[in-house]
């Protein structure tokens, strides 16, 4: 009888077959669950096993099958981020995306970003990934006072978060900055500097801070006794060279502004280039109040005073609140209202 030929077991960095957590498993000694929670970079697990798992699922191969995962638990493991990428804030995205990740690392979410143009449909974004279930929950900006992607969402009761509120009597989770305690903040700033003659451009109406703006810089404004302006024909959302046009026509007149309170980092730079444009020196002709989310002006001169709004916490209060709404939280309680931070009112000096 004739011996059959001994099988070779192939090593498995030699198979062909496509790598799964159980590959990965057997050649690192770990259970499926650990591997999958070491790939999911759970904190709960040792870092010398998280590292271990990577670097033998990077040399095996191994990619989550996430159309597996889907079908299996009807769950994408993916959270979409609308995101409006023209800003008034000069690191917006990279703060606000660091928030996020950062939450959501070890909970085995990624996060997808939809660029989201305010000039088009702001619905397709949102019908297109609930038709196609391309994520499980979605996060979304520059939030209308009647937001039509708000009023979808919870009509249909998918997970979201705001950044802002709105204007609906139904509750919903929402992260948002108190605007209109910065622009009362800025008013009552510049009038105890001597300035009587305030100036300040806003978002376009729809959108839910330019109301909580308008409001704060009104009222604080009126109670001052000062003369206000809100800059017509321009809004944050205008070409530069438009805004910095119809602030250099106001300095060319009369009576210029003497203070300006910008509500972000990119209008602040416009209004000082324009006053160096029409020959006006900041802290003597005019001074400016700027909200900034990044340390720019630090390395700017002359320097401004400033007030901060934390983007990073932002991005993570939002992640938080979103995987809370995913996993099933009601949204009643689900709010939070940042308040201004601590102003830099030496930045002038």
């Amino acid at each position: 009888m004739t011996r059959p030929p001994e099988t070779q077991t192939l090593p498995i960095e030699a198979s062909t077959e496509r790598p799964t957590l159980r590959t990965v498993a057997q050649a690192t000694g770990f259970s499926v669950a650990t591997v999958s929670r070491a790939l999911s970079d759970d904190p709960r697990i040792a870092l010398k096993t998280r590292k271990t798992v990577a670097e033998a699922a990077e040399r095996l191969g191994y990619v989550p099958d996430r159309a597996a995962r889907r079908l299996r638990t009807g769950r994408t493991q993916v959270v979409s981020l609308l995101l409006n990428t023209e800003h008034e804030f000069l690191g917006f995205t990279h703060e606000f995306l660091s928030g996020i990740t950062e939450v959501l690392r070890g909970t085995g979410y990624s996060v997808t970003v939809v660029p989201d143009d305010i000039g088009e449909d702001r619905l397709d974004l949102v019908r297109n990934i609930m038709r196609n279930n391309l994520a499980d929950g979605i996060l979304f900006t520059r939030t209308e006072c009647f937001d039509p992607r708000a009023r979808l969402l919870m009509e249909s009761g998918f997970p979201f978060v705001s950044h802002g509120r709105t204007d609906f009597t139904t509750p919903h989770a929402w992260v948002d900055f108190d605007n209109e305690a910065f622009a009362r903040q800025a008013v009552e700033r510049l009038v105890a500097k001597g300035r009587r003659r305030l100036s300040l451009i806003l978002p376009e109406d729809r959108f839910s801070f330019t109301q909580h703006l308008r409001y704060g810089f009104l009222s604080a404004a009126r109670a001052a006794g000062i003369e206000h302006e809100i800059v017509a024909g321009v809004t944050l959302d205008s070409p530069t060279p438009e805004i910095a046009e119809a602030l250099r026509e106001n300095r060319r007149g009369p009576t210029p502004h003497d203070g300006y309170i910008c509500v972000g980092e990119v209008t602040a730079l416009v209004t000082m280039a324009a006053l160096a444009d029409t020959g006006a020196t900041p802290g003597i002709d005019a001074d400016v109040v700027a909200k900034r989310a990044s340390p720019i002006f630090d390395n700017i001169r002359p320097r401004i005073e400033t007030v901060f709004e934390d983007l990073r916490a932002t991005g993570r209060a939002m992640a938080e609140m979103l995987l809370r709404r995913m996993a099933g939280e009601p949204p009643e309680d689900l709010h939070i209202l940042f308040k201004p931070g601590q102003p830099d009112w030496n930045g002038g000096a």
